[in-house]
């Protein structure tokens, strides 16, 4: 049986109707109620009590109480009894039995652990009176409780059944407390769990809380390592999400609820694989990535022409047809693109007026069925496309934006079902001109960015590289690598909150679409680039200045200068290898193309290049913009 689900309300912009909504549509059980939430609202408890009820919600715990324990007997101490006698009142009418209240901070607070104990024992008496219980947490900033063994001792010296313990990984982890000393709590002490992952920042406590959590996964606390430590205590009450963030309290409602229902069920996948006990899984596993299956374009039926020409420069030939629809293969070295020029199909529309953009991506997986039902219970969306009675049925996910991610397994032979080839043995490229496909940089929102990253990594076996910034002429770029784990299939994610960055720009002028660009491996770059020479205006030129530069910074041979400069080719090197790469922009789509060698160990993607390919680029739309003008 699993454990239920609950998230704060603090956790989402929009008010508690728009909250609530989105907390079901995402599959929650229950949630806490933020005091904020409720004092905000015009609703009397009672109604909203009723209007959680009918979302099929229920009220999991009523928080935060502050500035409770250790007063000094007098006013002050008799004010905070009283004020809880009155939120007992509150979570009553609410139909919640459990309250927060969160380490003191207060300046007139006393230290000494007998004296807190005493305060809860007394409260403990007032709380079984109402027939709610209390469960004290240790804020990693409190003035004398900040870990949850103090936290802990409390509550045991209390030795009140209605006083118990809640346990917040976020407080525990940042103050790098040792999970091992959860191990030993009784299960049923332990009243409440909360759940928030956290960049590791060294920062005021304070400040990180309440502007830096995430959900689970997202950041770099070892929740997984917290969560089996609770586990092992035998555990089995609710899991809840409290997450502090300045990005998700303006983002999308339904985004952000879905993102942390996702998180929360994959981490429970995760620690029970981890606690060696699959058969609690209600997940099949993650889905291993064999390749890119293929990537289909869609483009203008005028254009055809146009683009059989450019990717034949590239080493791509003509392997056939769609049966039924206006779909062409092309082919080499076991890379697949198609190109669609269906008047009626997904992004045809947009297509039509920006040009070339990428409608699906396709993922070789073991067993497709699978992989869908993990995409599923993780919260996907599943897509539905027409086709044919002879066409092969194929899951499809909606991807970011309007890009459909297919998955395909060995059983399902689409070129044999679907197509009519004129051969698959690429036998007319001897030599390839490309190995593989490097990577494929999609971008999007910045508020999105922690969300498809959670999406990849929860529903694959991938794993993510540190968040970079990359700088533009206009404002800075995040940029997010999510790889599998032989780095077959590698995506960067790209986005930024400046409104002329590059990034920005291609979100505006490409509606619906997301990969931007297309990183091509080859094993001789000088070759490719030749073979592009020709097309006026499509490799990106880069300035004498850089090449400059890369000689003072590198000492490259003259010749290598040299041949770098005539094909305008970046380099780049770290301690294991060298990087060759150049861009080529066509005129009729925003996207463009990128063409990589790799030499040797390198494992990066040419960041310190960013910055002039952005220049370069923005050069190149200004002289396009004005040659349209005249």
């Amino acid at each position: 049986m699993r454990q239920k689900t609950s998230i704060a309300t603090v956790c989402l912009s929009g008010d508690l109707e728009e909250k609530l909504a989105a907390i079901q549509r995402a599959g929650f059980d229950g949630i806490e109620i933020f005091e904020q939430d409720f004092i905000g609202s015009h609703l009397r408890p009672e109604d909203v009590r009723q209007m959680v009820a009918d979302h099929g919600l229920e009220i999991k715990l009523f928080q935060p109480f502050r500035d409770f324990e250790g007063l000094p007997k007098g006013a002050l101490r008799d004010r905070a009894f009283s004020r809880a006698k009155y939120k007992f009142e509150v979570m009553q009418r609410l139909g919640t039995d459990l309250m927060l209240i969160c380490s003191s901070t207060h300046p007139e607070a006393l230290g000494g652990i007998s004296r807190m104990a005493d305060d809860f024992a007394e409260l403990g008496e007032m709380a079984r009176n109402a027939e709610v219980r209390v469960g004290f947490e240790a804020l990693a900033w409190g003035r004398f409780i900040y870990d949850h063994r103090d936290a802990w001792e409390v509550v045991r010296r209390a030795n009140h059944p209605n006083i118990g313990l809640i346990l917040d990984s976020f407080h525990s982890l940042v103050r790098k407390i040792e999970t091992d000393s959860i191990r030993n709590i009784p299960p049923e002490k332990i009243f409440f769990v909360q759940l928030a992952d956290a960049p590791v920042i060294e920062m005021d406590y304070l400040y990180h809380s309440r502007h830096f959590r995430n959900m689970p996964g997202e950041g770099d606390l070892d929740i997984a390592c917290f969560m089996q430590a609770v586990q092992q205590t035998g555990y089995q009450g609710p899991l809840s999400l409290e997450i502090f963030n300045d990005q998700f309290r303006r983002s999308d409602t339904e985004l952000v609820a879905r993102d942390g229902y996702r998180a929360l069920v994959h981490l429970m996948d995760e620690v029970n694989r981890l606690e060696d006990a699959p058969e609690a899984s209600l997940l099949p596993e993650k889905v291993q990535i064999g390749h890119l299956e293929y990537i289909e374009c869609v483009i203008r039926a005028s254009d055809l022409a146009y683009y059989l020409e450019f990717f034949e420069q590239i080493g791509f030939g003509y392997l056939g047809r769609h049966k039924t629809k206006n779909v062409h293969i092309l082919g080499q070295a076991g890379l697949n693109l198609l190109l669609n020029c269906e008047p009626s199909y997904l992004l045809a529309e947009e297509g039509r007026e920006f040009g070339l953009m990428v409608s699906e991506i396709a993922f070789y997986v073991p067993d497709a069925s699978a992989a869908l039902k993990r995409s599923m219970m993780l919260g996907a969306s599943q897509a539905h496309l027409q086709k044919s009675d002879t066409e092969v049925g194929f899951p499809a996910l909606n991807g970011a934006g309007k890009t459909i991610l297919r998955l395909i397994d060995a059983n399902m032979d689409i070129w044999a079902t679907d197509f009519d080839v004129i051969k698959r043995d690429d036998s007319q490229n001897e030599t390839p001109l490309l190995s593989k496909i490097d990577h494929i940089a999609q971008t999007m929102s910045y508020d999105e960015m922690l969300s498809w990253t959670l999406f990849y990594t929860t529903l694959f076996e991938m794993k993510k590289t540190p968040l970079v910034d990359v700088i533009d002429p206009d404002g800075i770029i995040k940029s997010q690598v999510v790889h599998s784990l032989d780095n077959g299939v590698c995506l960067t994610l790209n986005g930024s909150d400046a409104r002329h960055t590059r990034a920005s720009d291609f979100i505006t002028t490409s509606p619906g679409a997301t990969v931007q660009h297309i990183a091509f491996a080859t094993d001789d770059i000088f070759k490719i680039a030749g073979h592009l020479s020709g097309l006026d205006g499509a490799v990106l030129p880069q300035t004498a200045n850089y090449y400059e530069d890369i000689q003072a910074r590198f000492g490259l041979a003259s010749e290598v200068l040299e041949r770098l400069k005539a094909g305008n080719i970046l380099y780049d090197e770290d301690e294991k290898g060298q990087f060759y790469h150049f861009y080529c922009h066509l005129e009729q789509t925003n996207m463009f193309f990128e063409f990589v060698q790799r030499i040797e160990g390198y494992k990066g993607f040419g960041a310190a290049n960013a910055p002039f390919r952005l220049a370069a680029q923005r050069r190149l739309a200004r002289r396009r913009n004005l040659s349209k003008a005249s």
